[in-house]
């Protein structure tokens, strides 16, 4: 993956996205760039936006007034579109993120690419394939959803006197073989490809350069669908790889093959 960093340009579907994510896009988004223009689209006058309006201030967010002028409609889509333009002839930024779920989108990211600039789209998993393949990147927003992790209580037990004792912490079980068959199909296969045009005369590729190659094959793949944070620990859980660690000064450029 790229280091560069961007000026870009976040342009919210408020009738699209999810107020509760609104901080995790944000960081999201930050991975890559920086957000000088913050913008949402939405008709401000409709209770639907009441639950974004205690959060845009908090992310200093621009909201845009876009009235719904027929029943079942709105124009948000084209205000974004519109004004997704001008910023784009403005040349201010080198990227911008759309967030949405809505392949009503996938003319203005594929518009955007073919200036040279750089796009990410953040939307559900049912986003259409079309808007998602126009963009170097995707992030489906069950990804960045905040985990909520169980804590489970002691489980109490009655010893044979009858008083109640607290059971012995449970021995971690060992991890089962590494198997492949924890990616999907699809996922296996971006992965190969990925792999193969990544490799040099030995075999042996920089999971840097595989994890670029994956994005330009699938700008949706994300390794925190596996729960994994890095695609190195990814590799490391595939039975049909190899990670080398390959330490140069006090950096780590991590390698991988086949075994």
């Amino acid at each position: 993956m790229s280091e560069k960093k961007f000026n870009i340009a976040i342009l919210i579907d408020g009738d699209n996205a999810q107020p509760k994510l609104l901080k995790e896009t944000i960081e999201e988004v930050s991975k890559y760039g920086k957000a000088t223009i913050r913008r949402i689209y939405g008709d401000w006058t409709s209770q639907a936006m009441n639950s974004w309006k205690a959060l845009i201030n908090q992310h200093s967010i621009n909201p845009i007034q876009k009235f719904s002028y027929t029943t079942g409609k709105n124009s948000t889509d084209g205000a974004l579109i519109i004004d997704a333009m001008d910023i784009l002839h403005s040349k201010n930024v080198e990227g911008f993120c759309i967030v949405s779920s809505d392949s009503d989108y996938t003319g203005l990211a594929k518009r955007i690419r073919e200036e040279g600039l750089f796009v990410m789209g953040i939307g559900e998993k049912k986003t259409p394939e079309s808007f998602v393949q126009s963009c170097d990147i995707f992030t489906f927003t069950e990804n960045i959803t905040p985990k909520i992790v169980e804590v489970k209580e002691p489980e109490i037990k009655t010893n044979r006197v009858g008083t109640l004792s607290k059971s012995k912490i449970p021995k971690v079980t060992p991890k089962s073989k590494k198997k492949n068959s924890i990616l999907s199909d699809k996922d296996n296969k971006t992965i190969s490809r990925a792999f193969d045009i990544s490799t040099d005369e030995n075999e042996i590729a920089y999971i840097s350069t595989v994890g670029a190659n994956i994005r330009k094959i699938d700008p949706s793949f994300d390794t925190r669908t596996y729960n994994f944070a890095t695609l190195s620990k990814l590799f490391e859980n595939l039975d049909e790889y190899e990670v080398i660690r390959n330490e140069v000064g006090a950096l780590n450029h991590p390698l991988v093959k086949r075994k």
